[in-house]
């Protein structure tokens, strides 16, 4: 027997579901698909609150949203989901529908773009279905709806399943889209750790903002002939920085004169640095060049040019400008090519100020400057520090330390560091010697930083406050540790995902710092 729908007109079910899937196979067939128009038609048929499109990027395993209505733009770039995680996630890894009748009564409902969970005194449902294409789930559908008892979902659960098979095939075009960029950042980034390793093969170590920051600057200017200014405090590693630059320039195979300005006696510098004719002053018994000459086609790097004598400080600046030096006892000008790295730890403006050295050579030799940050600048790149000098004093002294204790780092990453990384460098050295057991423990490190007050570090302020940078820097370590996941960060100190990324929010840390 034949049976009558008993809605006629603009109030039959079926027709206006039909109306609907016609125009979103329309918009589907462009070749510029809008999924956030389509994600509105489907809202407003459906009478949804909001409509979420998220989609799977098999690369990283994170889950994010491709489409949406609804919800604000901010919210929509913040909310990363993971497999497994969250309704969203679960849905993902089960390839099951979910359907929750009062979403403020979820534990599991992560919530990530803060919708409402109660409209008006009414409840809000939430259903998620996921998005298949070739058996293969890679996204989800989801609404949120005010919930009313009288009103089934088997209509909205069938139409959100119709949709989401007509959106497959675009959802998978766009995850292999964002897949295929993914890609490209991951092999952009190991091209430029492997360009980093070459420009600091075993040397400079770091994976801190502020050092990779330092790393890009001496990208930036390593192939060029810019003069460069190397200023940090005694320690941090400014000759290192030099060798790096020399080392990936063109002049790399040249000669690479290293002076240290400091360790001259003030009547020998300028011998020193542009040569001398014979007897040109008592005991000049031959003819000698001088350090600009030997590095001629090469780089010379002058460490603690701040301590250069103000009669020699003249002399340099024809050698800046000119690239020409004059022996001591000559008339004779000699052309030189040679790049010129300064490094520094002394306030060149204080000394300006106090008429100690010359302002227009602080201008010359400041074309490019370089700050290494002090250690204490850059606590987070202390383990990786140490498991270099761990391994390079296991091969100096035969040893074979195999770790460092918790306690033992967290004693390290509190002490302020005057000395910075040549401080390290001995403290470690000294543990590895002192160790019996093939782990450094606390007690093998120096008195000085075993106790908050001997090293100058007690922490002022409230106890919410101490608590809070104690918290801070917990969570700093777990990011180091899994190189930026956040999903293994949050495993590995017992929280959930959610409770992580309000910490990360909330100190304002910057995971991807960690991803190297």
């Amino acid at each position: 027997m034949e049976t009558l729908c008993r809605f006629n007109g603009s109030d039959c079910y079926g027709a206006k579901e039909l109306e609907v899937l016609l125009e979103l196979s329309s918009l589907l067939s462009n070749k510029e698909i809008d999924l956030n128009e389509v994600l509105r038609i489907l809202a407003e048929h459906l009478k949804a609150e909001r409509i979420i499109l998220t989609i799977l990027n098999r690369e990283n395993s994170q889950i994010t949203i491709e489409g949406a209505y609804g919800i604000d733009e901010k919210k929509i770039k913040d909310a990363v989901y993971h497999v497994g995680h969250g309704i969203i996630g679960r849905v993902i890894e089960t390839g099951k529908q979910v359907l929750l009748p009062k979403i403020a009564s979820s534990h599991e409902f992560l919530n990530l773009t803060d919708a409402a969970t109660v409209i008006d005194g009414i409840d809000v449902s939430f259903i998620c279905t996921p998005i298949r294409y070739k058996d293969e789930v890679i996204g989800t559908l989801s609404q949120h709806k005010v919930y009313k008892r009288i009103v089934s979902f088997d209509y909205d659960l069938r139409l959100l399943k119709i949709v989401g098979s007509m959106i497959g095939r675009t959802l998978r075009r766009r995850q292999e889209y964002a897949e295929e960029l993914e890609q490209l950042r991951s092999e952009n980034m190991n091209l430029r750790g492997e360009l980093r390793n070459r420009i600091m093969p075993d040397r400079i170590k770091g994976n801190s903002g502020k050092m990779n920051e330092v790393f890009s600057l001496i990208d930036s200017v390593a192939p060029t002939d810019a003069t460069v200014l190397i200023r940090g405090e005694s320690g941090v590693g400014k000759e290192l920085v030099a060798d790096a630059i020399h080392y990936s320039s063109s002049r790399k195979n040249k000669p690479f004169v290293k002076v240290n300005c400091a360790a001259l006696p003030e009547s020998l510098i300028e011998s020193e640095l542009f040569g001398h004719e014979k007897g040109s002053f008592t005991g000049a018994s031959t003819t000698r060049i001088g350090r600009f000459e030997a590095a001629n086609g090469g780089t010379i790097f002058l460490d603690e040019f701040g301590d250069i004598p103000a009669s020699t400080q003249v002399k340099l600046l024809r050698v800046l400008q000119e690239r020409e030096i004059e022996r001591i006892g000559s008339t004779k000008p000699i052309k030189v090519d040679v790049r010129i790295l300064c490094a520094t730890n002394r306030n060149l403006e204080e000394l300006i100020s106090k008429d100690q050295f010359r302002e227009d050579l602080y201008y010359r030799i400041n074309v490019f400057p370089i700050y290494i940050p002090a250690l204490r600048e850059r606590i987070n790149d202390i383990p990786i520090l140490t498991d270099f000098f761990i391994d390079k004093f296991n091969k100096k002294h035969g040893k074979n330390i195999k770790r460092i204790t918790s306690m033992a780092i967290d004693t390290l990453m509190v002490y302020h560091w005057p000395g910075n990384i040549r401080e390290l460098e001995n403290c470690i050295e000294r543990a590895c010697i002192l160790s019996t057991d093939q782990v450094i423990r606390t007690h093998n490190l120096p008195a000085s930083l075993q106790t908050a007050s001997t090293s100058e570090t007690m922490q002022s302020g409230t106890l919410d406050i101490i608590l809070g940078k104690m918290e801070q820097q917990i969570i700093i370590d777990a990011l180091i540790s899994t190189k930026g996941n956040c999903v293994r960060a949050a495993e590995q100190l017992g929280i959930t995902e959610r409770m992580m990324g309000i910490r990360i929010k909330k100190y304002e840390i910057e995971p991807k710092r960690f991803k190297v």
